[in-house]
């Protein structure tokens, strides 16, 4: 799947997601050793989101570099520095990251999203699991697991880098279970990964 259909999909998902709403979480992060040593406080950090949605990127990096402005540091979107044209190459984005003083780049990247099935209590009382002689047959018969509730879940990646050095200095993984709107998740998502960090890199 391209990224361009990746975030196509997305945005689909999003608009039929079941109204249950689960908060933004990390399910995994991972610091450089020597991370504590870095510091971002009172530079140029920028906000980057890696889409072929141009709407998409504009809103969501301008949203973290205001989170990151209001933190302490300061947050520029990124394509406010780098030519669209020139986004891709990663030759031309060094060179425009370089002469824009740019201390470090936050990184987001949509990785998946999966349809995931619960299980819940109508499950127990269906016909399949009421006697022992209805399931005998259907759990020999099958490899799925009936299920009532359906739920959307949304994987996007963050990536922290130091521009002098190039080096990852911070990564984590960030879940979403049914975002109602676009929007919501990803402001869900920007306000978690500028908590994160500033609690890291204060």
């Amino acid at each position: 799947m391209t990224r361009r259909t990746f975030v196509t999909a997305l945005l689909a998902v999003l608009l039929v997601a079941a109204p249950l709403i689960a908060a933004v979480k990390f399910t995994s992060t991972w610091a450089a050793p020597g991370a504590r040593n870095v510091t971002f406080k009172g530079q140029k950090v920028a906000a980057l989101v890696i889409s072929d949605d141009m709407s998409l990127r504009q809103s969501a990096e301008e949203a973290l570099s205001r989170e990151l402005t209001a933190r302490g540091i300061t947050g520029a979107a990124a394509y406010r520095i780098i030519p669209n044209s020139e986004l891709k190459d990663v030759e031309r984005a060094k060179a425009w990251f370089t002469k824009g003083s740019v201390a470090g780049v936050v990184a987001l990247r949509p990785v998946s999203y999966d349809k995931v099935k619960r299980y819940t209590e109508t499950l127990w009382t269906s016909p399949y699991y009421s006697s022992l002689w209805g399931y005998y047959p259907y759990g020999w018969g099958t490899t799925y697991t009936y299920s009532s509730t359906v739920d959307t879940v949304i994987v996007v990646e963050v990536l922290i880098y130091q521009v002098s050095t190039g080096d990852l200095v911070w990564a984590g993984v960030s879940e979403a279970t049914n975002p109602k709107t676009l929007q919501k998740l990803v402001a869900d998502i920007v306000k978690e990964a500028a908590k994160k960090i500033e609690k890291q890199f204060r």
